[in-house]
């Protein structure tokens, strides 16, 4: 069957994507990163994608035949706004601009935020949204927002109407991986930690406009953790004065945009305890494994571009 090539080339993960209008198939592979080190410089990541990127399209390929392939999709940017820019995008954009010109088909160009609202519509079976305005949140290793999501020419546009005010909440979680020896990226080994906790203690970030600061929850894990010094209660303790955060927000939202559906993207998105908190407020979910960085969304959008 036809179908269309996507390429993601985060900071944090090299992807590769096959879909049919239906069904789907991505491959990925996560940036190395030392111990103890918070992500990577840009020309670390331009280079980690540079080897891996061949070697997802030659598993890809592997599936399925060059000859069905009608168009190219490639996230060249962050977020579809002006000035929205780092090198790591361009390594994607070279591989797909070679792929199109070899097979004779259409290159097709969104932003990596678009690509993680279509991944988690496609995932969660609600693809139906991609008509209609919706609330999104983008929750990443660098990127906490809050957004409003219209229908945009085969496409979505993107505005953010809350969030973060200064770090995102995977780097909250990752600072908090890094203070308790944990590898990078942290969200899943704090997740799995989190589980073997028993407290309900919780740092109420204040919460105005549907935009908070997690600057000093930082300050709050570790004082919490100098004084506990149990890693799952750190853990959990972390990762609930996110959820509660988040939760206000939407919150807040939902009272300025009642009745609008309200979607999770990014690998923050995948924890456990922020889809339990999140509960009572009917959000969608992607599956855990397209919450994360994936080239899954920006297929989908590709394929749409393509439809007559």
């Amino acid at each position: 069957m036809n179908g269309v090539i996507g390429i993601d080339t985060s900071n944090y993960t090299t992807s590769i994507a096959f879909f049919d209008g239906d069904r789907g198939m991505n491959c990925s592979k996560l940036l190395p990163v030392k111990q103890g080190e918070l992500g990577l410089r840009q020309s670390d990541a331009v280079f980690s994608h540079i080897k891996s990127l061949p070697e997802l399209s030659g598993r890809l390929f592997s599936h399925i035949h060059p000859a069905t392939v009608t168009a190219v999709g490639v996230s060249t940017r962050p977020r579809a706004v002006e000035g929205s820019y780092m090198p790591c995008f361009m390594v994607g954009y070279s591989h797909a601009k070679l792929l199109s010109d070899m097979l004779g088909v259409p290159l097709i160009e969104v932003s990596h935020q678009q690509g993680h609202v279509a991944a988690s519509l496609w995932s969660a079976e609600h693809m139906e949204l991609l008509e209609r305005p919706h609330l999104a949140w983008h929750l990443s290793g660098g990127t906490t927002e809050l957004l409003l999501v219209q229908p945009d020419h085969r496409n979505v546009r993107c505005e953010k109407i809350g969030g973060t005010s200064d770090i995102s909440a995977g780097q909250l979680i990752d600072r908090t991986g890094q203070l308790l020896g944990l590898p990078f990226p942290a969200g899943k080994h704090l997740d799995h930690l989190s589980t073997e906790a028993s407290g309900s203690e919780l740092f109420k970030v204040k919460c105005a406009d549907m935009t908070f600061s997690l600057s000093g929850v930082q300050n709050k894990v570790e004082q919490y953790h100098e004084k506990n010094g149990s890693p799952a209660e750190t853990a959990s303790y972390a990762l609930r004065c996110v959820a509660y955060a988040i939760f206000q927000a939407t919150q807040q939202a939902l009272i300025r945009y009642p009745g609008l559906p309200v979607v999770f993207s990014g690998g923050v998105a995948s924890n456990t305890m922020l889809r339990q908190v999140l509960r009572p407020l009917s959000p969608i979910f992607a599956q855990p494994e397209f919450s994360t960085d994936n080239a899954m969304g920006v297929a989908v959008l590709t394929h749409r571009a393509m439809e007559v």
